[in-house]
């Protein structure tokens, strides 16, 4: 069954189109768009996916709001199937909510933690995980050996870092710069402190994880800048850019509803 699975996040709309409905899959097809052009999908990406069949299902993880996953739903009406839109719940696909008010994790979340918990399963993979989304925002979030959310933190990207210093700051406006050890210009200090800023919060969480589950955990990083962040880790981890797609197919491919 032709599955495709919507991402919209706070930016960008990423799609991709499966052939089935198991996490780890590789898409037939994919894409990505500024969600100021979404409203054009239907003629374009989406309108050049007719070449290899209707999808049968679609399912979608939506933060950017109401407003927004209307204009989508405008456009998936090129297809006569109903879209399902998913959001946290107490429990699915093995993982266990454990946040104060589960449905009000961010749907963007819940969902990377059902991938990641489904790629460790499939390789075999018992210990605890450790769930890095690195985007507009970044979030670092904790699954036990059991499947158990733990709970997670919520920092700033680099773009709103940057912008928060330029708003605060007299005169600060200068280019992005590289990550350098000792910086000694403005732009590399500042591109630096946001890199050494998110790699702190991620080292930190993950030896909290490792000290409470007594395990190293498995790091799975997900997210359109996290290239930038990956090369200053000094723990193991992966990349995996479509950690919220194999989420998503987790969640169609489950047999309970």
């Amino acid at each position: 069954m032709s599955l495709l699975a919507i991402d919209i996040g706070n930016t960008r709309l990423k799609w991709a189109l499966f052939a089935q409905a198991l996490p780890g899959s590789q898409p037939l097809a994919q894409g990505a768009v500024f969600l100021e052009h979404i409203d054009s999908l239907a003629e374009g990406d989406w309108g050049a996916l007719e070449r290899l069949g209707a999808p049968q299902a679609l399912i979608g993880s939506n933060v950017a709001g109401d407003a927004v996953r209307r204009r989508v739903e405008e456009q998936l009406e090129l297809w006569d199937v109903p879209p399902r839109w998913v959001g946290p719940s107490a429990s699915a696909c093995g993982v266990t909510n454990g946040y104060d008010h589960p449905t009000r994790l961010g749907t963007d979340r819940w969902v990377a933690l059902i991938g990641a918990r489904a790629l460790a399963a499939q390789r075999g993979w018992r210990g605890p995980v450790l769930v890095v989304m690195i985007g507009t925002a970044v979030t670092v979030d904790s699954l036990d050996s059991d499947g158990r959310f733990l709970g997670g933190l919520i920092l700033p990207g680099h773009g709103i870092m940057l912008r928060a210093l330029e708003g605060g700051t007299a005169g600060l406006r200068v280019p992005t710069g590289e990550v350098r050890d000792f910086p000694t210009n403005t732009s590399d200090a500042l591109t630096s402190g946001g890199t050494f800023a998110i790699v702190g919060a991620i080292e930190r969480m993950h030896r909290q994880l490792a000290g409470h589950c007594g395990q190293t955990p498995l790091l799975l990083m997900t997210g359109g800048a996290g290239w930038k962040v990956a090369p200053a880790l000094a723990v193991p981890h992966e990349l995996h850019d479509g950690l919220i797609f194999d989420g998503l197919l987790a969640l169609a491919g489950r047999k309970e509803s």
